[in-house]
């Protein structure tokens, strides 16, 4: 089937628009590299202080070589992947629960009130000493630093879904969990992904507080070890390596909502 003009058209100025948003975000990021670059080697200068990024990328050349950046890398995705996971479901769960269940969000408020509010650093100690220096303290603090941005959210969007959206499926008879899968979870699909990329950046954090307070390897252990000799190159490395890990992974739930919520793409003209 041969499309029409119209719509050569439209995919044609679609194509121009993706790619002049792309041109600007490598733009930006090379910016920011070259910058750095740039300012590591003539203006801080002194090696235990900052590192250029030539010589971050050296250190994981390096390490690479060794195979020990390989060891770090894949104990963080581990600890993230199934703490994260682990925050998604329950947080998802635990949001829809509270929204259509007033005695439930009675009795789960103050706990999520108040454990939102705890700082992870807190607690990470704690679950270190009940669970042993090994994935599970890890996977813990990860899942506490992430599941309450993906519960508030999802009941928030819920909560938010237009009244006249649900009067419209009762005038056509549609019960409760009809209503609940055609109207409510559709509408807040939007703000459990937005939840969803808030809780990314959260776990990350997580995941290096918990490395932070007693582990063998990761990439907060990187951190941690490469701070303690003054190595600004290992150290940075690993921060580019989280930061890249957190790029990776909003861009990732930014493609599922474009798949799920298609009709939350538009644009803003001026």
């Amino acid at each position: 089937m041969i499309p029409s003009p119209s719509a050569t058209r439209n995919m044609f100025v679609d194509f121009l628009v993706q790619g002049s948003k792309r041109s600007r975000t490598i733009l930006s990021i090379i910016t920011v590299l070259v910058v750095w670059e740039l300012v590591g080697q003539f203006v801080l200068t002194e090696r235990i202080f900052f590192a250029p990024l030539s010589a971050v990328l050296r250190s994981g050349v390096e390490l690479w070589g060794t195979g020990e950046l390989q060891v770090h890398i894949r104990t963080s995705i581990v600890e993230f992947g199934i703490g994260f996971l682990l925050a998604a479901v329950i947080g998802i769960a635990g949001g829809i629960a509270m929204a259509i269940s007033e005695r439930t969000r009675d009795y789960l408020d103050p706990w999520v009130a108040g454990l939102y509010s705890t700082p992870t650093v807190a607690l990470a100690p704690l679950f270190v000493l009940w669970l042993g220096l090994d994935l599970w303290s890890k996977v813990a603090v990860v899942f506490l630093s992430g599941v309450f941005p993906v519960l508030v959210n999802t009941l928030t969007g819920i909560q938010a879904t237009d009244p006249k959206l649900i009067e419209v499926a009762h005038s056509f008879s549609a019960n409760r969990l009809q209503v609940f899968w055609k109207v409510l979870l559709p509408s807040a699909v939007p703000f459990i992904v937005a939840g969803l990329r808030l809780g990314v950046g959260r776990a990350i954090v997580g995941v290096v507080v918990a490395e932070l307070f007693g582990a063998r390897s990761g990439l907060g252990y990187l951190i941690l070890s490469s701070q303690q000799v003054f190595d600004m190159a290992g150290l940075f490395l690993g921060v580019l390596l989280l930061a890249m890990s957190g790029v990776i992974s909003v861009e990732l739930l930014k493609l599922v909502e474009r798949k799920i919520a298609p009709w939350r793409q538009f644009d803003l003209k001026a």
